[in-house]
């Protein structure tokens, strides 16, 4: 298994690399998992490269594809719709301007929170906030560098991986391998949103007064956004009541169609179609939220829609390449789980620690790590995975909701590497570069994450909070 342990490296180095250097996962995913494919067939003597590919690849892709698209769906169509009605600048504007100048990163922290916990896309919210973030830290004095990572903070930790109910993919993937829904251990699952949260503000102010001591202000940059001292920006849009409202039904919706109603319901026909409830109430809710929370916000908004049919297939569009992408890596990993050597590989993960929470915790971290993504590590490491980790909990009765929540907050850690897909594009969307901020982002984004999930899982394993 020489040759194929070698392919797996090689693959997983040059997934890394060329995602790095801009290639597109579609293209790269398969050739790489192909190539990973013909080193393990050198050791059997067996290389089956265009059955790895349609068999193999394409099945899992499928899969994927199946589960989650509904999903990738309707969260691209609440973001476009909530931006093209105004929603998200009105809440950004709202909050900004409650906490002023004076506290302009924890105004833009809190705005791409609430942006993101409601199931706007994680890009939608950069673009939005972007404009007020300028115009805020350009009045307080504040540099320029620290956006990002204020954006990142917001949008790219606490509110798409550790909070209780959010519609984020990265909340969901684990519903389908644990039985559990968007809620599981709640308690823990707050616990790690107040760290995050308050570790990066912490960060980033502290960071942002040390620059401004020395001396240094907001910087002259080029292709500004104007600041707009007319109010024209905010003329046709909602006022905050009616923007946050359709976010307040994703939540509310949520919790009573995964805690009430889809409970109280006979779902034993679901035994005909070769699954069971505890594998699909959490994505119906999910589901259910989202088009309610949809048609609120059109309905609400119908006359500052433009053109109610583009937004809408605006949204149908965007959805296309994220879910793609991501079931491109899941089905990348099924070809590496599918080589007999990914059993040295397995082994070695798998034996990190006798703690399945410590090692879910470890293989999610490196996978998003390695692929450039949370969604995709996470999807890997559990397709290949999940069973082992949740027969070792069982066990050692460990709640599944908690392997659940270990699992999602530990992919929104190393995920952010420089070759990742939202890094990127926030550092383009400000105008930044990697040296100015990636710095920040990695501070706020990957090692508090990873140290907070630390936290969680000595807080389950000496408490059992849940």
């Amino acid at each position: 298994m020489v040759f194929g342990t070698i392919g797996i490296v090689l693959s997983l180095v040059l997934l890394m690399y060329l995602a790095y250097r801009g290639f597109s996962v579609l293209i790269i995913a398969p050739i790489l998992a192909c190539l990973a494919a013909i080193m393990g067939g050198i050791d059997s003597g067996n290389i089956h490269v265009l059955a790895t590919y349609t068999e193999t690849f394409m099945n899992s892709l499928a899969g994927y594809v199946r589960t989650y698209f509904p999903i990738f769906l309707l969260g691209a169509i609440f973001g476009k719709v909530m931006d093209d009605t105004g929603s998200a600048r009105s809440i950004s504007y709202f909050v900004c301007e409650k906490f002023g100048k004076e506290k302009a990163i924890v105004a833009i922290v809190i705005a791409c929170a609430i942006l993101t916990y409601g199931g706007v896309s994680l890009f939608v919210v950069a673009f939005a906030i972007y404009p007020v973030a300028a115009a805020l830290f350009r009045e307080a004095g504040i540099p320029k560098r620290f956006i990002p990572g204020s954006i990142a903070a917001g949008a790219f930790t606490f509110t798409m991986t550790a909070l209780p109910g959010t519609p984020q993919i990265q909340n969901a993937i684990p519903m389908q391998y644990f039985g559990t829904d968007a809620y599981a251990a709640p308690i823990l699952g707050i616990i790690g949103a107040i760290l995050m949260g308050t570790s990066g503000v912490i960060w980033l102010q502290r960071r942002a007064k040390k620059a401004m001591a020395k001396g240094e202000g907001y910087g002259v940059h080029q292709n500004e956004p104007a600041i707009d001292n007319t109010g024209e920006n905010s003329k046709n849009i909602p006022p905050f009541i009616i923007a946050v409202l359709p976010i307040l039904l994703v939540i509310i919706v949520g919790i009573i169609a995964s805690k009430f109603v889809f409970p109280k319901l006979d779902l034993s026909y679901l035994e005909s179609y070769g699954t069971e409830s505890s594998k699909v109430v959490g994505n119906w809710s999910l589901i259910v939220s989202l088009v309610i929370s949809i048609i609120a916000a059109i309905l609400l908004n119908l006359k500052r829609m433009k053109n109610v049919i583009k937004t809408l297939t605006d949204g149908v569009s965007g959805s296309f390449l994220a879910v793609m992408n991501t079931a491109s890596e899941v089905g990348y990993g099924s070809v590496i789980a599918a080589m007999a050597a990914f059993a040295v590989v397995k082994g070695a993960l798998l034996g990190l620690s006798s703690n399945p929470l410590v090692s879910e915790a470890i293989s999610v971290s490196a996978l998003a790590g390695i692929t450039g993504s949370a969604s995709g590590g996470l999807s890997i490491a559990l397709e290949a995975l999940a069973d082992v980790y949740l027969k070792d909990a069982l066990a050692a009765n460990i709640d599944p909701q908690v392997l659940h929540r270990i699992a999602s907050m530990a992919c929104g850690g190393l995920d952010t590497m420089p070759h990742n897909g939202a890094v990127i594009t926030v550092l383009a969307v400000t105008g930044m570069t990697h040296r100015e901020s990636y710095g920040d982002i990695a501070v706020c984004t990957a090692i508090i994450p990873v140290i907070t999930v630390a936290i969680c899982i000595v807080l389950y394993s000496i408490f059992g909070i849940v």
